[in-house]
Order: C-alpha cells, then structure tokens, then sequence
C-alpha cells in the first residue's frame, strides 16, 4: 500500500471519529426545551415570511365568490393569480382577466371617471397590500385601456368607435351601462367589465381603476379538476 493511500485512510477515520465524538457529545447534552421552541417559533417565522413574500410578488391562489364573471368563472372556483403585474406596473391587454382592490366611490362624470379610492399612509397601504388585512377585491375583464374611446350604447360595447366583440357572453345578453357609459379612458387606469353583464359591479358603475390598484392576472383555474388549465 503506497504512502499515499495510507495517508487518506488516516485522514478518512480521523473524520469518522471526529463525526462520532461529536454525536457523542451531542447525547450527552441535557434536553434544552427553550432552545427547542425558540428554533421552531425562528423556523416557522421564516417560513411565513417566505410564504408571504411569494404571495405579494409572484403568485398567489384565489377563489371565486361572486358570479360576476359568470359564465367564464363559476363560483367557487380555484384560480392561479400571476402577482407580476403588480410588481412590474405592467400594463394589461384587451381581454385580461384581473383582480383589483374595490374602490371607495364611484368617479365624478363621463368627463372624469377616474374610481375614488381613500388615502391611506404608507404604513397603512403596506399592512393592507402585504397581509391584506380589510381589503376587498374584485375580479374582471379589462375593455378599455388608456386613451381608449368607451361607448357603451344600444346594449353593445365600442371601443375606438367599432363594435367590441365578446365571444365569453352568454348569447343574447346585452351590455348596458348606469353612471358610465361615453368617456375617454384616463392615462393610468383601465376600464374593467364582469362577463355576467347583468349582475356585474364594474366600470359602468364606479369608473375607472388605477394601474396601482391591480393586484394581479389570473393565469389558469386549478379546481375543478375537469375544467384545469388556462382561462380565456
């Protein structure tokens, strides 16, 4: 057997052994309850804190509870929300569906129909964004986006002057609006719309919903199991 090889066997149960007195050492040690809970209470605190993170900025479960979407969403379905777009301020398509935080009062008039929402301090908005402790949220499809032209008018949407075509209504509904219905979409909002035109709170009620008040895009349905997979 060469030096070499010597050498290595020597070093392999020098650590062996150094491994064994150490366990050794470790059942010697009395039972230290204190310390035993403070390492879980430590572990389960970052564990939530983690959970939490994830939910805020990358993706979050959610539940219908209305039927305002109906019928591209039913009660009681399971949804996956991609949190990105909050993140990212980015700007939704046509056709998105998305979820925002209900505003306080509806806009002034067709000629500002920007949604009022309270003003909160930083301190406040964080503990409602971060645990959404008090906050309500809604769940709709984007129609109109920054400098588009609304008109909803003879139980159909325009948008840009053309007909609005909505395959995801249910045949022979017709859309008709309340507080809004001929305006100009403001730089920095979304006009919003449920797909149960008939028994939806959206923009043609309380106007339009600030960029900063998404809270994110649903990406697909996780339950019921026979209708999984991504939403149009």
């Amino acid at each position: 057997m060469s030096e070499d090889t010597n050498e290595i066997n020597n070093q392999v149960e020098e650590t062996v052994n150094e491994i064994v007195e150490e366990n050794k050492k470790k059942e010697k040690e009395p039972f230290n309850l204190k310390k035993e809970i403070l390492e879980w209470i430590y572990a389960i605190a970052v564990a939530m804190i983690v959970a939490l993170l994830i939910r805020y900025f990358l993706f979050t479960p959610t539940m219908v509870k209305q039927t305002s979407m109906y019928p591209t969403l039913k009660e009681n379905e399971r949804l996956f929300l991609s949190r990105i777009i909050r993140v990212t301020n980015g700007m939704p398509e046509r056709g998105d569906i998305i979820t925002f935080e209900a505003p306080y009062a509806i806009g002034e008039s067709n000629a500002n129909p920007k949604a009022i929402y309270n003003d909160e301090t930083a301190v406040e908005g964080f503990i409602k964004d971060f645990f959404e402790i008090g906050k309500i949220c809604y769940i709709k499809r984007v129609i109109g986006l920054p400098g588009d032209k609304i008109e909803i008018k003879d139980g159909k949407v325009y948008v840009n002057g053309e007909e609005y075509i909505e395959p995801y209504i249910t045949e022979g509904v017709e859309t008709y609006a309340t507080n809004f219905h001929d305006l100009t979409v403001p730089e920095g909002t979304i006009f919003v719309m449920g797909d149960n035109r008939t028994g939806s709170k959206d923009s043609r009620e309380f106007g339009c919903i600030p960029m900063d008040k998404i809270e994110g895009k649903v990406k697909f349905r996780m339950w019921p199991l026979d209708v999984f997979g991504k939403i149009e």
